[in-house]
């Protein structure tokens, strides 16, 4: 066998043990690591309230894990203290929605696309004025 083939089939070999090994990760390990990714974000935040980044990344992972409470909260303290981080009006209001809160989203996404035209953000801009076209009139 060739050295190509044979490094193909090692290569192989490898990624199915590896898909193998994560198929039989326990339930336990997946929610392990998705508190202590939780917890870090929660450390960061407390070193460094104002971390946009952090409180971000913390409003996604309660979002993520349903706690949309705790990530609308998390959004409109990020809001808050950074109105220029424009992604959090257009998960935030992605938020609201499955919330049921269509009016408080609209005025999300409303602020959302303000805020991207003064800094100037065209991309997120245009994925929010997309959400809030497919809001109920």
């Amino acid at each position: 066998m060739c050295t190509f083939f044979r490094r193909r089939a090692n290569a192989v070999s490898t990624i199915r043990l590896a898909t193998a090994s994560l198929a039989t990760a326990s339930l336990a390990t997946i929610l392990a690591m998705a508190t202590n990714r939780l917890d870090l974000l929660k450390q960061m935040i407390a070193q460094d309230p104002k971390n946009s980044f952090a409180r971000y990344g913390l409003a996604m992972e309660y979002a993520n894990s349903g706690s949309l409470e705790d990530a609308m909260g998390e959004f409109k303290t990020l809001l808050a203290n950074d109105q220029t981080y424009t992604a959090a009006y257009y998960h935030g209001g992605q938020v609201l929605e499955k919330l049921g809160q269509l009016e408080e989203a609209r005025g999300f996404y409303e602020r959302g696309i303000d805020a991207c035209n003064r800094k100037g953000d065209a991309h997120t801009r245009s994925e929010i004025e997309a959400a809030l076209s497919l809001l109920p009139i």
